[in-house]
């Protein structure tokens, strides 16, 4: 009879410690296990624990798997329960987001014990709901120490530090964990001497302590503190490597990431998903792919390689290293029901340029967020292909999406590609709307297109009226003011920004060479640039060269600018070259721009530019044989002219249309003369 009543019920008996132990039916049978059973272990006793115990097991799995419902029935059904069923339940409904049903049923508790109530404030800090949560706390009959712990924890992460600090100062009793929490949301709350503070004042500290403050201190981008950290910890853990690694990912140090994942190796503590999500992220640093290839292999040992998120990161790694195929391979193995993978390798598409394969994909997904329309629409964006991006972004709305900052920032990036204004000042009155005003990089967007589309005025009030500026906000005005013919305006605005304490990076010193460059300031040009390494601590790149370069040229000053790039630390680029060879063409200075074209040829012997500013050269000079000789070199080489481009807007509509091009529709109105 009773092995009939299992069978019947999908219910396996196993013989444990504590009687029947239940095996919860597969999602979709229907079955509800019986609660009344008993087991030969508690023949006797009417069956009352067995019942109890094998009820709240079942309710238990079930919840674990997200059967809320079945789990609710069972529970209904269950003639006894005891304090552990209730809290179970209770525990259950809460991690399944079911807050209010969570709070019915405690409040129906005919007993409740710290345990009851600790589980419904976790709920509410949980899902946020810190005001409910304080309420029950202030009603309990009695805390410990897990109750303040919660809702210091719960303040902490909700940006209320001074209620969290009130708290944790009020606090009868604390533990590590205590201490562990408010240290974690000092950091979290950017009030990094009050976590060192707290930290040196802990009467006892355990891993944990140490992984918190490392984590800190890796989010402050002070990489040598939280080394300082690491190195003195007695004891380490996978999350105290974890941190480590995804701090020296986080700041761009990825071979020391690389070194630092060897090492954890060595040490013998194995990597988790966060581990090796870390170690790709350095691995797309460095377009490193043979060590993708071998992060990628110690992932499948670990058993990790259909963990969706960690597929994404490969995804992500072969992707950026230019390795499209295995980043393919690792889509279609496995389930692709996640939409986070099916975007992983969208990007990947569009960072590799096969738009037509991106948006082939696109169209085919089952189910799309508001990543996967971003994703297309930066793609577009980046790509020269800024009318497709727009069109993305109405389609987008058409389809009852809402756009956030990163759709706003594609789609500005879109506008000020193809000098679209009236397309930007459309989308400018929707950011308001949808309350990204005080969004700085939003603002910044707002700034570059205003500024690419020559309505440097729209920007300069854009950006004075910025509650909040950062670095790029005063890099993006620079060049503005620069591309716009300000030169001197951008020079006071830099030296505004020193002024104001703000550090100026790479982009903002390619700016403001740039400005001094168009206005001739070259004395102050040069000063900047020396003062690059000297103060600033910013080593020159090719483009800085190329600006010092073009400001010499510009002032006439061809012999300095000659010098210079001879006693560049490394060979120019075509860049540095073709700003030389202009300056020649303009000056019609024929040995020099020999000189130039030379070495032009030797980095990039099928680029048209160098043949056709030495062609315009030898035509300033009247060296008609030397002309022909530069076309006919091209013509037997094969190199080719890129086409200009040229684009309009009408009616809030930009056209685009390339010399001699007879596909667009009115390609005749441009050359009409009445």
């Amino acid at each position: 009879m009773f092995l009939s009543v299992l069978k019947r019920h999908g219910i396996q008996r196993c013989s444990r410690l504590f009687g029947t132990f239940v095996h919860v039916p597969k999602r979709g049978t229907g079955q509800i296990p019986e609660t009344r059973i008993q087991s030969q272990e508690t023949k006797g006793s009417h069956g009352t624990e067995a019942d109890v115990l094998s009820g709240t097991v079942a309710i238990t799995r079930y919840l674990q798997n997200g059967r809320v419902d079945d789990a609710q029935q069972l529970f209904d059904k269950m003639d006894i329960r005891n304090v552990v069923t209730w809290n179970a339940m209770i525990t259950g409904l809460l991690r399944n987001g079911r807050v209010e049903d969570a709070r019915q049923l405690f409040d129906r508790m005919p007993e409740q014990d710290l345990i009851s109530w600790n589980a419904m404030i976790g709920g509410y800090v949980r899902n946020g709901l810190l005001e409910e949560a304080h309420e029950l706390f202030d009603k309990m009959p009695e805390h410990n120490v897990v109750s303040w712990t919660t809702l210091v924890a719960g303040y902490s992460q909700s940006g209320c530090i001074e209620h969290a600090c009130q708290l944790f100062e009020e606090m009868p009793q604390r533990n590590v964990v205590s201490w562990n929490a408010m240290i974690a949301g000092y950091w979290q709350n950017g009030r990094t001497e009050d976590a060192i503070r707290l930290f040196s004042e802990m009467p006892e500290r355990n891993i944990a302590s140490w992984n918190a403050m490392i984590t800190g201190y890796a989010q402050e981008k002070r990489i040598e503190d939280a080394r300082q950290m690491f190195d003195e910890m007695v004891e380490r853990n996978t999350v105290s490597w974890t941190a480590m690694l995804a701090g020296y990912a986080h700041i761009g140090q990825w071979k020391d990431a690389l070194k630092l994942f060897a090492q954890m190796h060595w040490a013998g503590s194995k990597p988790n998903q966060s581990t090796f999500t870390g170690v790709l992220c350095a691995c797309a640093g460095l377009a490193a792919v043979e060590e993708a290839k071998q992060v990628h292999l110690q992932i499948i040992k670990s058993g990790f390689q259909w963990d969706d998120f960690t597929r994404s990161a490969l995804i992500t790694t072969y992707s950026k290293s230019g390795n499209i195929r295995d980043a393919e391979l690792v889509f279609n193995t496995g389930n692709k029901s996640n939409v986070v993978l099916w975007n992983a390798i969208l990007a990947g598409y569009c960072q590799n340029e096969r738009l037509t394969y991106a948006h082939h994909l696109f169209d085919n997904m089952a189910k799309r967020d508001v990543v996967s329309w971003n994703t297309m629409i930066a793609g577009y964006a980046q790509s020269e292909h800024g009318e497709e991006a727009l069109k993305l972004f109405l389609m987008m709305k058409q389809a009852g999406n809402i756009p956030n900052q990163s759709t706003y920032t594609s789609y500005l990036h879109a506008c000020a590609r193809i000098a679209g204004f009236e397309q930007g000042k459309q989308v400018h009155a929707h950011i308001h709307k949808m309350g990204f005003k005080s969004d700085v990089i939003v603002g910044n967007g707002l700034i570059t297109m205003y500024s690419k589309c020559g309505s440097i005025g729209c920007a300069d009030q854009l950006f004075r009226e910025m509650p909040k500026r950062d670095v790029v906000s005063w890099t993006a005005m620079i060049f503005g003011y620069a591309q716009n013919g300000k030169g001197n305006e951008a020079v006071q605005l830099f030296e505004a920004m020193r002024m104001a304490g703000i550090k100026p990076n790479q982009i903002t010193m390619t700016g403001v060479l740039s400005a001094c460059s168009h206005v001739g300031l070259v004395d102050e040009g040069c000063y900047y640039f020396n003062s690059m390494g000297r103060d600033l601590s910013i080593t020159p790149t090719a483009d800085h060269q190329a600006c010092i370069v073009d400001l010499l040229c510009r002032a006439g000053r061809l012999d300095e600018a000659k010098a210079f790039v001879k006693a560049m630390p490394s060979e120019p680029n075509m860049v540095v070259l073709a700003s030389l060879l202009a300056a020649c063409r303009d000056h019609v200075n024929v040995e020099l721009g020999e000189w130039t074209a030379e070495r032009m040829f030797e980095l990039e012997p099928q680029n048209s530019t160098t043949y056709i500013l030495l062609s315009n050269i030898y035509a300033a000079a009247d060296r008609w044989d030397d002309v022909r000789n530069v076309r006919n070199t091209m013509k037997d080489i094969e190199v080719k002219k890129e086409p200009g481009c040229s684009w309009i807007e009408v009616k809030s509509k930009v056209h685009i249309f390339l010399a001699g091009d007879q596909s667009y529709p009115q390609s005749e109105m441009p050359y009409y003369k009445a």
